[in-house]
């Protein structure tokens, strides 16, 4: 059986692992994905993550707790395959009011919609727009 969205089923595990308090979370490796989790390793919301090598690629995913709650409260896609969702520098979202992160994909890679929002492609132009892949809250 094929794997519709893995992206999706990748942010419903870390959700499900959080939600029955699992330390570590397994699930199939591409890149997209070990984009994704660079991101949350960066932003604070997972602890770290490792790539296990074997006839293919496993990604252990450690989960990150904060007085024995969840550090990430809700985990959920916005661009689907079946419905894309695009923004310009001037539409990226704002999440919970900059509390929160929206995974960005632009021309440069994976990043934060702030990131996205501030980047510096020459002295005159700021700025990047891209694919919404989900927000974390």
């Amino acid at each position: 059986m094929s794997m519709q969205d893995p992206i999706a089923d990748l942010l419903t595990r870390i959700r499900n692992g959080q939600q029955i308090r699992n330390e570590k979370v397994v699930i199939f490796s591409s890149r997209m994905k070990v984009a994704i989790l660079n991101v949350l390793k960066k932003e604070g919301y997972i602890k770290n993550f490792n790539i296990v090598e074997s006839n293919k690629p496993i990604l252990e995913i450690f989960l990150k707790y904060y007085r024995g709650k969840p550090v990430i409260k809700r985990i959920f896609r916005i661009s689907k395959p079946s419905f894309r969702v695009y923004k310009n520098k001037h539409e990226l979202p704002k999440v919970l009011g900059g509390l929160g992160i929206a995974i960005i994909s632009t021309s440069r890679g994976l990043m934060t919609d702030y990131e996205a929002r501030n980047y510096s492609l020459s002295s005159s132009e700021k700025g990047l727009g891209g694919e919404v892949i989900c927000f974390v809250e």
